[in-house]
């Protein structure tokens, strides 16, 4: 128990020898925004994620069987978004790659800006999903999914993948020590878990109760926060920012 709660506040408070530095507790935030993100997409946009490809590939299955209130077509343009993401995301791995710091900032900035338009765009109507807004939104979210994926996964923090805990989850079970294991990293893991939960709890009270705009308007605050931060926090010379071997 005592490593497990260790390893979280390290998690949450890194020292200032951490070779990840302020990553992590960043990172978990983001983990934060994808539970909002995939709320909001699977709840009010026609239940498609934006986050989760593993649930969009089996979504599209269904869809084409003919299983009812699933669409093929949101699926695919949510691949599509997330993967045009992903790909701009690769190429700011290259430009920045240099400087984990710089990565992450500029990413995030990029984030901050596309949540911005599904914010303006879900104001307009007032909340209410048109086909054009469930595009729209779809669209954005997964842009800024498939980038904040790729850059996650340059930036190579470990059990801090942002946006999937299939192999945290397996990790937690697998590398426990009551199955042999050496137990790494048990308390990051968790709270990655709880940071998922969190996102999604908060996400689908307010999309639930028709506060769409508000639960788009948190992740677009909390994007901007870690982009500031990141900023604030970045200088030439930090260890923490080298790229990892």
């Amino acid at each position: 128990m005592y490593r497990l709660l260790n390893d979280a506040v390290r998690t949450l408070v890194p020292a200032g020898e951490d070779r990840h530095g302020p990553l992590p507790p960043l990172l978990l935030t983001l983990t934060v925004v994808t539970g909002l993100v995939d709320a909001v997409s699977y709840l009010a946009l026609g239940h498609v994620f934006v986050a989760n490809m593993t649930g969009n590939v089996v979504f599209l299955g269904f869809a084409l069987a003919g299983a009812a209130n699933l669409s093929a077509l949101a699926s695919v343009v949510a691949m599509a978004a997330f993967l045009i993401g992903a790909l701009a995301g690769g190429r700011f791995g290259t430009r920045f790659a240099a400087h984990r710091g710089y990565l992450l900032r500029t990413a995030t900035a990029v984030q901050t800006v596309l949540a911005a338009v599904t914010v303006v765009v879900a104001a307009v109507t007032d909340g209410r999903v048109t086909t054009g807004v469930q595009y729209t939104l779809i669209v954005f979210l997964g842009l800024g999914m498939g980038l904040q994926n790729a850059v996650a996964r340059r930036l190579g923090v470990p059990d801090l993948t942002t946006t999937v805990l299939t192999l945290t989850l397996t990790g937690l079970a697998a590398d426990s020590t009551s199955a042999g294991g050496t137990a790494p990293r048990p308390g990051r893991r968790i709270l990655s878990v709880l940071a998922m939960f969190l996102g999604a709890l908060v996400g689908a009270q307010l999309v639930l109760h028709g506060h769409l705009v508000i639960t788009l308007g948190l992740a677009l605050l909390l994007l901007a926060v870690i982009s500031v931060t990141t900023h604030r926090l970045s200088t030439a010379e930090a260890p923490w920012a080298r790229p990892q071997s």
